[in-house]
């Protein structure tokens, strides 16, 4: 199953560091019944995109979390065998169960120098905007906004150089 795993730039240094990846709380995203069922129409295309959108707003709150980290938001594309759905969480939440090998990383998706300022600001209200604050929810989509980039998992190491 095609997983996307939220991230920052801190945990992709730990990825090319250790081989591996390991999700805070074990925790990604993807293309699971609920979210087909949450959506009235839409090509598994868009809804893999949808999952992609959840993990990308999940790396705000690992960015919020982050004393020092850089104002990117990052995800994780894996192929992995073993996920527990969470629909109890929500529709494409899905729980790991240990990490991710590099062999298993299909892409990585970052935020382009160009997004920061409103990564940075879009981290310090997610809380907000969860909770129903309409300008916090202004705020988060200007971050929205931006497309990730995408990245083949062997350019990790330029992506960090180029940090």
């Amino acid at each position: 199953m095609r997983v996307y795993i939220p991230a920052t730039i801190a945990m992709l240094r730990d990825l090319e560091s250790n081989g591996e990846f390991r999700a805070r709380s074990g925790t990604a995203f993807a293309l699971t019944p609920a979210l087909r069922e949450a959506y009235v129409s839409g090509s598994d295309e868009e809804l893999e995109y949808a999952a992609l959108l959840d993990a990308a707003r999940a790396s705000l709150r690992l960015i919020n979390a982050e004393e020092k980290g850089e104002p990117r938001r990052a995800v994780v594309s894996a192929d992995v065998d073993n996920v527990t759905l969470r629909a109890d969480l929500d529709a494409a939440v899905v729980r790991l169960d240990g990490p991710v090998a590099l062999s298993q990383i299909a892409a990585i998706h970052v935020d382009s120098a160009e997004a920061a300022d409103a990564v940075s600001a879009a981290a310090g209200v997610i809380d907000a905007a969860d909770l129903g604050d309409e300008d916090a929810e202004f705020v988060l989509g200007d971050a929205e906004d931006h497309e990730l980039a995408w990245y083949a998992p062997q350019e990790l190491p330029f992506l960090l150089e180029l940090m």
